[in-house]
């Protein structure tokens, strides 16, 4: 029996974006090119996980998912990800600074 991804059954058009326009988020994982990145080579990488960008513009796709186009400081890319490849770095949880400490007010300084 193959595997389900559940969220990939959820229409997220039908909530407000997770996200909101300029935005600053962080890669949850290593992104390469699928193909739909031009004048790179499939399977190059574009972002490395971690990597800060900020949310330029907030589209969907297959009238089902949002798909955040977010630009990269560090590499300069423009990259269209969905939310579950992205986390906040604008609206942490305080729980979420209290554990981060020190490196929460390293955060701010990427301001």
């Amino acid at each position: 029996m193959a595997d389900i991804n559940r969220d990939d059954d959820i229409i997220e058009i039908a909530l407000p974006p997770r996200f909101a326009m300029g935005e600053r988020v962080a890669s949850r994982s290593v992104i390469r090119n699928d193909g739909t990145y031009n004048g790179k080579d499939i399977g190059e990488v574009l972002v490395q996980r971690g990597e800060v960008g900020y949310v330029r513009s907030i589209g969907t796709f297959l009238q089902q998912f949002y798909i955040y186009a977010v630009e990269f400081v560090d590499s300069g890319h423009r990259v269209g990800m969905r939310a579950k490849e992205l986390c906040t770095l604008d609206h942490l949880p305080d729980e979420v600074l209290a554990r981060l400490g020190e490196r929460a007010a390293q955060l701010e300084d990427l301001r």
